[in-house]
Parts: C-alpha cells; structure tokens; sequence
C-alpha cells in the first residue's frame, strides 16, 4: 500500500497510523498527527480503491452503504500491511493508535471489529458501523475516541451512538464528542482528541 512512514524521536510513544477521507491521501492528516503527539513515529497509509479517481480504503454500493465483501477483504489486506510495515520500520505492531477521518475512521473501526489486536487505540473522527451483526472481539483495554456531527449529513447521530454502543459492549473505553459542523473536520474536535490521547496511559 502507498504510505509515508516517518519516525518519531521518542521510539517509546505510539505509532500513529494516518487513514484519510475519501479522495484523500497519505499527505492530508500529517498535520493533525503533529497536535496529536509530535513525538510518536508516523504511518500514513493511502486507500487501495479508487471510486471516480478518488483514493478510498473500500469500495461501497452508494453513500453509507457499503461493499460489505470488499470491506473485509481490505480489512484483512490492511491488517496485514501493518504486520508488514512493522517489520520494515521496526516499530512495536502492539502499540499502534488509529487516527481516522470519514472512510479512514471507517476502516479503522473495521480493524477493530475483526482483529483484536490490531489497534491499541483509535481517534475516529465521522466514523460510520462497519458491520453490523456480528460477534465484535474482546476489546478490553482498547480506548476509543469518535468525533460526530449532531447534524453530519452522512453520517446520522444515532449512527455514532450506536457505534459507542457496540463497542463498549465489547468493553471498549470509548469517549464521543459532538460538534455541530456536519460531516466537516473541525479544528474542536482535533483538539478534544489531542486532550483526550494525553490522557492515555499508553
């Protein structure tokens, strides 16, 4: 997979792994990655698909409906990226925090839904269910952090407590924080999951 890989001068802090937004690339969340720990090693990782040109991590059947087949198969082919990708830069694979906007906040909580270790921890902002009906892993230990939009056009409030709801039941910590900008990326909610991410013990 196209990506960015570069490395933090404290090799003890996370790595952050940057997943971008439709028609997005591996350039866009740099900056956010800076407020969030200017210290941690970065992978930043551009979207296998292309829908109208447009770099995504799935493909999908319309807006909010997704290509539930391809989303497992890019699941598992990202999952596998990171196994990968640790070997190659020599950071720790079990101390890897998401940071997702849109689509990337959606295969990042893809990752979570299938693969119990696969994130230590996940930033996730206008995430969407990945799927629904079936059996989430064992998330204890695991911290969540989901920015919404109270009036986020494509992705509807209760969609983002419901995504709370699923993950805390597979006992994830999970934290959501409301603004009230629809689907946009706002400078609030980067700064409320920087805060939130230094309150980490990680």
């Amino acid at each position: 997979m196209q990506h960015i890989f570069n490395q933090g001068p404290d090799l003890s802090k996370p790595t952050l792994l940057l997943l971008h937004g439709t028609g997005g690339n591996e350039l866009d969340l740099l900056p956010l990655a800076g407020r969030i720990d200017e210290d941690a090693s970065v992978l930043s990782v551009r979207g296998n698909v292309l829908e109208n040109g447009m770099p995504r991590f799935f493909k999908r059947l319309a807006e909010g409906v997704f290509d539930e087949e391809d989303l497992i198969f890019r699941t598992d082919e990202l999952n596998q990226f990171l196994h990968n990708a640790a070997k190659e830069y020599g950071f720790d694979r079990d101390n890897l925090v998401a940071l997702g906007y849109s689509n990337g906040a959606n295969i990042a909580a893809s990752l979570l839904f299938h693969y119990k270790n696969a994130l230590r921890a996940a930033i996730l902002h206008h995430p969407m269910v990945p799927r629904r009906g079936i059996e989430l892993p064992d998330l204890t230990g695991k911290a969540v952090f989901i920015a919404a939009g109270t009036n986020d056009p494509i992705c509807p409030s209760a969609e983002s407590k419901e995504l709370q709801s699923l993950l805390e039941d597979a006992k994830a910590n999970v934290e959501l924080h409301w603004e009230n900008y629809g689907h946009q990326l706002t400078l609030g909610e980067v700064e409320a999951a920087a805060k939130w991410y230094r309150n980490l013990s990680l």
